[in-house]
């Protein structure tokens, strides 16, 4: 199956919810005007894409059926499609990873699906023929080593671990000595997402980033952060908890096939202006698929 029909399936949810109230707007109302205006944007609202979006994407679209005199339905549709686009194609979509080696920093709270993104973003990029070292350095559970090991294991990746409690940036620290040592390309570093205590969180991700700094000053970085798409609303806050500890340059978007709430993805980039670089849609490893914006549109609407 083909990214975009594993993307399809995987947003079946989100698009019966969103498409289908659409297609309903335009049976019931047969005119293009201020009323079906009014309908579309209520739809966008109650699809998790958020009021101040919402607004803009209709203000959008009013602004541009004025100008071009638009009067067909399907072609109201294709300028939403148009808008909803506008908005998901910010700078900074192509990963960075100019540098050998380079490092993917991997933040969010726990429960959110850090570590299987963790295995399915490095058995993406080694298909790719890069070769990847993972640190473990959410040392503060056993679990998240445990099972940050088998996907290493399931992506034929070398993974660098140390005993439960031991100081995170230490971790990344033996893991850029080895990622040296055997010329790998690409670091990903697993992070704790204890986001109740916001300064320890900070402090922590601090000191990686010294160690980092340090040690590989000129490499190419990411800092993604991971969110459930099955948490709607709450998500945008947790962008804004991480966007306050560390300098976030993209999103992995996890469990879309799980939930009707996709439209929240729209809403999170256009009020942060942070890109999508993954996203997940399915247990397999393989359900990761580097971001396309044309497509994600087409199969939710």
């Amino acid at each position: 199956m083909g990214f975009f029909d594993k993307l399809k399936n995987g947003l079946s949810k989100t698009k019966t919810s969103f498409d289908e109230k659409i297609n309903n707007a335009f049976s019931v109302f047969r005119k293009v005007d201020e009323e079906l205006l009014e309908e579309l944007e209520e739809i966008l609202i109650m699809s998790d894409i958020g009021l101040d979006t919402s607004v803009k994407i209709i203000a959008n679209l009013r602004d541009r059926i004025k100008k071009e005199n638009i009067k067909e339905a399907e072609h109201v549709k294709q300028v939403l499609r148009e808008e909803i686009q506008n908005i998901l194609d910010i700078d900074g979509q192509e990963l960075n990873l100019e540098t050998k080696p380079s490092i993917i920093l991997i933040v969010g709270v726990n429960g959110v699906g850090k570590t299987t993104s963790i295995g399915k973003i490095a058995n993406r990029l080694k298909k790719d023929g890069k070769k990847i070292v993972i640190a473990a350095a959410d040392t503060f559970r056993a679990a998240a080593v445990e099972q940050l090991d088998i996907w290493a294991k399931r992506a034929g990746c070398e993974i660098v671990k140390k005993e439960e409690g031991i100081d995170p940036a230490s971790v990344v620290y033996d893991a850029i000595k080895i990622t040296k040592q055997t010329n790998a390309d690409i670091l990903i570093c697993d992070t704790a997402g204890r986001l109740h205590n916001k300064k320890y969180l900070m402090d922590e991700l601090a000191k990686i980033q010294k160690v980092i700094d340090k040690e590989l000053p000129d490499c190419s970085k990411e800092v993604l952060l991971v969110l459930d798409a099955t948490t709607g609303q709450n998500a945008i806050s947790q962008v804004k908890a991480f966007k306050e500890t560390t300098d976030v340059t993209g999103l992995v978007l996890t469990k879309l096939d799980g939930t009707a709430k996709g439209g929240v993805v729209i809403g999170i980039v256009d009020e942060n202006k942070i890109p999508v670089k993954f996203i997940g849609v399915g247990e397999q490893i393989e359900d990761m698929e580097i971001f396309n914006s044309n497509d994600f549109v087409k199969a939710i609407l």
